[in-house]
């Protein structure tokens, strides 16, 4: 487990914060926290995918005043941002994701938190009584304990639920060096029961994952959505046929995401099929996206090709390790910064002038651009 902060100057891109935690984080902490499927090529082609898309400048019109706010599920965010579902944070920080919840609602932005949290939801919501926090649940083979799971998120005030749908079998990660944790020694209150072995033990992570549904299908999601009065939003939608279904069956919205590079190597970018989601989509649902959002120009783009708001992962956990809640906050302040600006020099004074207009994408050649997006 990684210690308290220490006074340290805030960073000035995202892209710095992964070197800064590294320097703090057990090897085998970092490399959970990095981990890919495969060689890594969609954890980075996530990356990437933006630098395919330009920004066009446009000028001689008021922005002296951004307007970044944006309603998600009928709460407003001050910033498009929602944090995105991750295991453990106490892995990086002694306080966990009741440090992430607090700047989280300090700057106003959305938190998933995940059924492999390390701290409860209760005591999440105990630290930080306001914020938009949304439930990631991981589906239970046991209905009774999806149930209570369910009611728990309800009581301690998230508006929505997450479930992640990109998840058919375990997966193995792989990093250079040493493999991951396991999670035997893990606190895991959302995914432990009285007949839980003892942690720290081998039964204990065995125990885990033999408790998990999977593969969970569509009839799953109906189930969820028939046993809550929450929102559910569905997590890990590539392609446009399952948005349509997404649709069909009664969905809230869904997330445009490859988990992070971490289930499947080769799939594409989520930025690449964003569009198409959109498209199929066509307003009946919101539609968010994840992976590779580095920069708040990261963000207009996503917001450009139709993303109601961008989840973040992994740059969230590097800030929480680099400095704690001070280190989230100065992270989700640099996104805010970051996007006034580019919002500025694309003319627009709120988010709702983001448009596709204001991309051109890269050919695939690369010797030149064409505004077809």
């Amino acid at each position: 487990m990684a210690g308290t902060e220490t006074s340290s100057p805030p960073p000035h891109r995202l892209a710095d914060l992964e070197t800064l935690a590294k320097r703090k984080l057990p090897e085998h902490v970092y490399n959970y926290y990095r981990g890919w499927a495969g060689d890594g090529q969609t954890a980075r082609d996530n990356c990437e995918a933006f630098k395919r898309y330009r920004l066009l400048t446009r000028v001689l019109r008021d922005v002296s005043k951004q307007d970044t706010a944006v309603t998600v599920l009928g709460s407003i965010l001050d910033l498009p941002v929602v944090i995105a579902p991750t295991a453990q944070h106490s892995l990086a920080h002694d306080d966990g994701e009741r440090a992430t919840a607090k700047a989280a609602a300090a700057l106003n932005v959305g938190m998933v938190v995940s059924s492999w949290a390390s701290c409860s939801i209760e005591d999440i919501s105990d630290a930080a009584p306001v914020g938009v926090r949304w439930f990631h649940l991981t589906l239970q083979k046991d209905v009774a304990r999806n149930k209570a799971l369910l009611a728990r998120a309800e009581k301690a005030g998230c508006t929505a639920v997450v479930l992640t749908v990109d998840q058919p079998v375990a997966r193995r990660l792989k990093r250079t060096g040493k493999l991951a944790v396991a999670p035997d020694d893990w606190s895991l209150p959302h995914m432990t029961f009285g007949d839980a072995p003892q942690r720290g033990t081998v039964s204990y992570g065995e125990y885990i994952y033999a408790c998990m549904k999977q593969p969970i299908t569509w009839d799953d999601v109906v189930w969820t959505k028939t046993n809550t009065s929450l929102p559910v939003v569905l997590k890990g939608i590539l392609s446009a046929e399952d948005a349509e279904e997404a649709v069909r069956r009664g969905v809230d919205a869904i997330c445009v995401s490859n988990h992070g590079g971490r289930q499947l190597d080769g799939v594409p970018a989520t930025l690449d099929v964003l569009p198409d989601v959109v498209r199929v989509v066509g307003g009946r649902l919101e539609v968010y996206m994840d992976g590779g959002v580095r920069t708040g120009a990261d963000i207009l783009k996503a917001l450009a090709l139709g993303a109601k708001c961008v989840f973040v992962g992994r740059p969230v956990l590097w800030a929480l390790a680099y400095q704690g809640e001070d280190g989230v906050r100065q992270a989700l302040q640099v996104l805010n910064d970051e996007l006034r600006v580019a919002m500025a020099h694309t003319g627009c004074s709120r988010i709702s002038d983001i448009t596709r207009k204001l991309l051109v994408r890269e050919s695939c050649a690369g010797c030149h651009l064409t505004s077809k997006v």
